[in-house]
Order: structure tokens, then C-alpha cells, then sequence
């Protein structure tokens, strides 16, 4: 039997991927065999597989490994942590958006980061210093400018040696942060459309790209709306950790937070001391999910 060699998933395109062996950085190309398509199985970026090189710079695929974790847009495998970058003008990133997208990252268990991007066009920082007031102490929050360089210092020793996905709408400002981090990367930055206030799509295929300090980043499609279909309504509640503890305290051991009397997460956001933006969101999402389990209840 050929002998096999370990590598992470680059790439994936229709039959071959491209895969590196992180200890000595060699790239090979490796076809993925039949068996696998006829089985449905199909290798993602960020993938751990085991490989047969043929020759110097070829190979074929022949296990996939088991993944710690994956999200499905972007659609990445094996991350260390999320690095979510948003915007408050040119666009104006909605909140709800922002909660949707760390839903998400919550239910796989991920570490994400959240990157306020542009705020060299920020006149008036009160809205900024809400925002942190909000996220800040569930998440660090990193205020950055890829046009002036602000803290780009310490966005760079973020991503060092990490696996990390990055995420967010069109026009955030994603590719212009890692051009300007690792300029290497020559990833293409789109203009942005006054017009819609939204970035056209500059990425068209996943991939993790390696930075020249060390680690490697996914550079993602941007996203305009994410699928919670697969969240059940009654765990929404766990993936907003503000909540996790609070539940103990209400006078149901099942409720919603919604519209049970005597709910403490209720209390909580009346008095201030939980985000009203985070609990319209919630709310919202738990309508949302509820109305999916009673479609698919019906069918």
C-alpha cells in the first residue's frame, strides 16, 4: 500500500482538491475518486484528509477526516474562530443580521471575534460606544480601518497561527482587511454601490489562503440572509449567551422568553440590564423558527 500523507483542504473544485501538508507547507493536487461522488461525500476548505501522493506535486484522496465543527455559510470546516466583520456606514449593517450570524457561530461552539470596520467615517462615536456597550461583554469587539490601518497591529496577531473564517455582508470590507493585512493575499476589492448600500460579490469559491505571517483565513461570499431552518425553536435560547444562566431564574423551567409571565429575561431587558436590539432579535428568530416547526409539523 502506498504510503499516505496528512493535509488540510485549500480548496475543492468539481474532482480535485488542493491540499497542503502543514508541517513542511507542500501543496499537492489530488483527485477525489469515484466512490466518493457516488456516496454523495464531498470535501470542503478547511478539511482534514489523508492522501496518496502520485509523484512530486500530485496525489489521490482517500479518507476524509472527522470534522470538530463546520458552518454552512460560509461553508468551511475545522476553524479555530470566526472573525465577523461588520460596518456602520457605507453600509449600515443591521443588528439583526450581526445576532443571526453569531446564532450560528454559538451552535457550532466557535469562538468568533466581531470587526467594526470603516471607522475612520464615523463622526460621532456615541454610536459606536453603543454598539460596544451591546457585544462587548459577550464578544471582543475589535474597531478597525482598513483605509487608515487602525489596529491593524492587533487584528494581525488575531488571525497569527489560527484557522480562521471570515464573514460578513457584501461591502464590509472583508478582502480590503486582509489586502491590508498581508498584502500578498492580491485579493480583488469590489467598489461599492451607493445605490443599494451593498458590495458586489468579490470572492466566487471558497478557499483557505495562507497568510505570510502565519495561519490560514477562509475568504467568504458575503451574505445578505442566513437559514436557521436547522435550530429548533425551543434551543434558540441557548445560543444567546446573555441568557444561558438567566433561564434558572424564571418561573417556568421551559419558557421561551417570550410571553410567559414571570420570565426574568423579560425583567431584565425592561430594566435595562439586557439588550433590548439583541431580544427584538430574539424574539424574531423564535417566531421565525416556530412557524417552520409548525409547517413542517403539518406536512
Amino acid at each position: 500500500m502506498a504510503s499516505r500523507e496528512v493535509g488540510r483542504v485549500l480548496r475543492f473544485d468539481s474532482r480535485t482538491c488542493i491540499v497542503v501538508v502543514e508541517e513542511t507547507k507542500k501543496r499537492y493536487s489530488c483527485v477525489l475518486p469515484g466512490k466518493f461522488r457516488t456516496q454523495g461525500i464531498r470535501p470542503i476548505a478547511g478539511d482534514i484528509v489523508e492522501f496518496a501522493p502520485l509523484g512530486s506535486s500530485d496525489g489521490i484522496v482517500r479518507a476524509i477526516r472527522n470534522r470538530k465543527n463546520e458552518l454552512s455559510r460560509p461553508k468551511v470546516a475545522n476553524i479555530d474562530q470566526v472573525i465577523l466583520v461588520t460596518s456602520m456606514k457605507h453600509p449600515r449593517v443591521p443588528l439583526n443580521i450581526v445576532d443571526r450570524f453569531l446564532v450560528l457561530t454559538e451552535r457550532e461552539g466557535i469562538e468568533t471575534i466581531i470587526v467594526v470596520n470603516k471607522v475612520d467615517l464615523l463622526e460621532d462615536c456615541a454610536e459606536l460606544g453603543a454598539f460596544e456597550g451591546i457585544y462587548g461583554r459577550l464578544y471582543t469587539v475589535l474597531k478597525v480601518s482598513a483605509k487608515t490601518g487602525k489596529n491593524l497591529c492587533t487584528l494581525q496577531r488575531v488571525f497569527q497561527g489560527k484557522v480562521s473564517a471570515v464573514a460578513g455582508m457584501s461591502g464590509v470590507g472583508k478582502s480590503s482587511i486582509l489586502n491590508a493585512l498581508n498584502p500578498g493575499l492580491g485579493l480583488r476589492v469590489a467598489e461599492i454601490s451607493k445605490k443599494l448600500e451593498r458590495g458586489k460579490h468579490t470572492t466566487s469559491a471558497m478557499e483557505l489562503l495562507e497568510f505570510s505571517f502565519g495561519g490560514y483565513v477562509a475568504d467568504t461570499p458575503g451574505f445578505a440572509s442566513l437559514d436557521l431552518k436547522d435550530i429548533g425553536f425551543a434551543e434558540l435560547k441557548k445560543y444567546f449567551p446573555e441568557m444561558k444562566n438567566i433561564h434558572e431564574s424564571c418561573a417556568f423551567n421551559d419558557c421561551l422568553h417570550y410571553q410567559e409571565p414571570d420570565c426574568s429575561v423579560r425583567k431584565m431587558v425592561e430594566s435595562g440590564e439586557l439588550s433590548a436590539s439583541r431580544y427584538e432579535s430574539y424574539k424574531s428568530m423564535l417566531v421565525e423558527l416556530r412557524d417552520q416547526d409548525s409547517f413542517r409539523n403539518r406536512r
